[in-house]
């Protein structure tokens, strides 16, 4: 299952060389639909790299209910919050769909910054590129639903 490595958008166009960094950091991950695989709150230990299946991304804020922020597939990362300095997970994360992906303890994909600090500083700017957009996204989402319930 570690093989679609180079076809995952964070890590196309790594060398060989970088590959071979990555590959043992990561473990094999799959699950049911229906399952809760982070939980919004609970310590953020790994990032998941979906290789099949959907998964929903929920947030609840703190005096509301739960709010569906969007669908993760096929590419897609989730549980960033282990490798971006957040203790604890800001969102949770349940399958839609039976799910099969990679994932990496935060902590050993920091160490590689300073391991590997080339491979290391590519994934991390281009997790920071994915965070960064997801978050812009997420937070205009969870503010307009916001509006919307107080009126």
């Amino acid at each position: 299952m570690l093989d679609p490595l180079p076809i995952i958008p964070l890590f196309q166009d790594l060398d060989a060389a970088q590959i071979a960094l990555l590959k043992p950091l990561f473990e094999q991950f799959s699950c049911q639909a229906g399952t809760l695989i982070l939980e919004q709150g609970k310590p953020a230990t790994h990032l998941y790299l979906l290789l099949k299946g959907e998964v929903a991304i929920h947030y609840k804020p703190y005096d509301g209910p739960v709010i569906t922020l969007t669908r993760l597939r096929e590419g897609d990362v989730f549980g960033w919050s282990a490798v971006v300095g957040s203790p604890c997970y800001t969102s949770s994360i349940i399958s839609g769909t039976e799910v099969e992906a990679i994932r990496v303890q935060g902590n050993s994909l920091l160490r590689l910054l300073s391991d590997a600090p080339e491979t290391g500083r590519i994934i991390m700017d281009r997790l920071a590129r994915v965070v960064s957009s997801r978050w812009e996204n997420a937070h205009a989402q969870v503010q307009s639903l916001l509006n919307a319930s107080q009126r």
